[in-house]
C-alpha cells in the first residue's frame, strides 16, 4: 500500500510539473540538475499534504479490515474418480463462514469452460454455511486425468482462495 501512495504522489508531483513553465534544468560544474516547482508549495506544505493523504488511507485501510471475515471449506479437493466422457458431474464444497462479519462471496471462477461454479448470492452470516456447487462435464475427445482450479473470492483478508477437482475421464 505504501507503494501506492508513494507512486501516486510521485505522479502526481510529476503531473503537476508538466503544467508549469517555471522547471529549469541546469548544469553546475558538469552535473545535470532539474528543479521542479510545485505551483508555489513549500516541501512543509507538500509533506503535510502527503501526510494528510496517508491518514485518509489508513483510515480508509481500517474501515476495510473491519468488513473482513474468516471461512473455511469442508474439503479443498473433489476427486469424481472415473467418469464417463461429456457426461455432467457435480460435488458442493460447503464453505463456513468462521468469523464475527457476514461472509460475502462475490466471485466463483474456474480455469477452463468444462467447469462451471455456482456461487451463493446471499451473505453467510457468521457461524453459517452455504454451498458452492461445481458442475463438471468433459469436453469431446478430452480424455485421461483433468484438474481443475476453482477460484473463490471473498471479502477476507486473503481475499482470493482455491479448492481444486479432479477426474479421470475414461
Amino acid at each position: 500500500m505504501k507503494k501506492t501512495v508513494v507512486s501516486i504522489f510521485a505522479l502526481s508531483a510529476v503531473l503537476m510539473s508538466c503544467n508549469n513553465d517555471s522547471d529549469a534544468i541546469e548544469s553546475v560544474e558538469g552535473e545535470v540538475r532539474s528543479t521542479v516547482i510545485a505551483n508555489s508549495e513549500t516541501n512543509a506544505e507538500l509533506e503535510k499534504e502527503l501526510s494528510e493523504f496517508e491518514k485518509e488511507e489508513a483510515k480508509r485501510e481500517k474501515e476495510k479490515a473491519a468488513n473482513l471475515t474468516t471461512l473455511e471449506f469442508d474439503k479443498v479437493l473433489h476427486d469424481f474418480g472415473d467418469v464417463e466422457p461429456e457426461v455432467e458431474n457435480r460435488t458442493s464444497f460447503i464453505v463456513k463462514n468462521t468469523g464475527k462479519k457476514p461472509l460475502i462471496i462475490s466471485d466463483v471462477s474456474t480455469t477452463c469452460g468444462c467447469t462451471t461454479p455456482k456461487k451463493p448470492e446471499a451473505p453467510i452470516a457468521p457461524g453459517e454455511s452455504d454451498e458452492i456447487v461445481v458442475t463438471f462435464k468433459s469436453k469431446p475427445g478430452q480424455k485421461n486425468e483433468i484438474k481443475k482450479t476453482v477460484t473463490v473470492t471473498a471479502n477476507t483478508a486473503e481475499k482470493v482462495h482455491k479448492v481444486d477437482i479432479r477426474a479421470f475421464v475414461k
